[in-house]
């Protein structure tokens, strides 16, 4: 197989909106719908993809995932395959709580949490460094089972940073100063050598309707609660 063969684009998708992301309320694994304007955003993501040569979806089995990926499987003809992988990070005792909770309740773990300690993971969930790995492993195997593709990759927005991060060669700990839109349009290529960057955080679609926040993400640095 030549290398061109081998490159696979892939186009990667935060979910649409939802009720708990405007109230910043950490979501993790816990299996929350798509709010209105959500719906509305995988409807329009959807059209603007349309044409966009999609071989093959692949999606977070969480709901808010899957609602989103299913007007892009009407649109291009393929139905959405569920994949743990592509599920946001497991926040344990901070799922369900608002980040003004988590400082008041959990204080010493949301320092480590906001200075992105690669070896921290709330009580019951996951460790950032792991989160990390296991994104990158399923994004990394998804791609190589479609050399020469196109595939949408429908997931949250903790798993898209650890795909920027991954394709930009930005350590895990650095603070975030990209976007994470819901129902944003992200496109990476994978080669033989790894991910790399092509374009982020397009949201032309959505005429600016778009919400960016940390309740389905990674907690941040000292500019969390703005868009560090």
């Amino acid at each position: 197989m030549s290398e061109h063969a081998a490159v696979t684009r892939i186009v990667a998708i935060r979910h649409g909106e939802t009720a708990w992301n405007v109230d910043t309320r950490i979501q993790g694994q816990l299996d929350v719908p798509l709010n209105a304007k959500g719906r509305w955003q995988a409807q329009r993501l959807a059209a603007a993809l349309a044409d966009e040569g999609i071989s093959a979806i692949y999606s977070s089995d969480l709901q808010r995932a899957w609602q989103t990926a299913q007007p892009l499987a009407e649109a291009t003809g393929h139905a959405p395959r569920p994949e743990r992988g592509l599920r946001e990070r497991a926040f344990g005792v901070f799922e369900g709580l608002t980040w003004a909770e988590i400082e008041r309740d959990h204080p010493e773990a949301s320092e480590r949490w906001r200075k992105r300690d690669p070896d921290f993971g709330p009580e019951g969930g996951e460790r950032l460094a792991d989160f990390y790995a296991r994104c990158v492993e399923c994004v990394t195997l998804l791609a190589r089972r479609h050399p020469g593709e196109v595939l949408a990759l429908v997931a949250h927005g903790g798993v898209l940073d650890c795909l920027y991060r991954a394709a930009a060669r930005v350590a895990l700990g650095a603070p975030r100063t990209w976007q994470l839109g819901n129902a944003s349009i992200n496109r990476l290529l994978h080669t033989p050598q790894g991910l790399m960057m092509v374009g982020w955080a397009d949201t032309g679609h959505l005429d600016g309707a778009v919400h960016d926040e940390f309740s389905d993400a990674l907690g941040a640095g000292s500019s969390s609660r703005s868009r560090s």
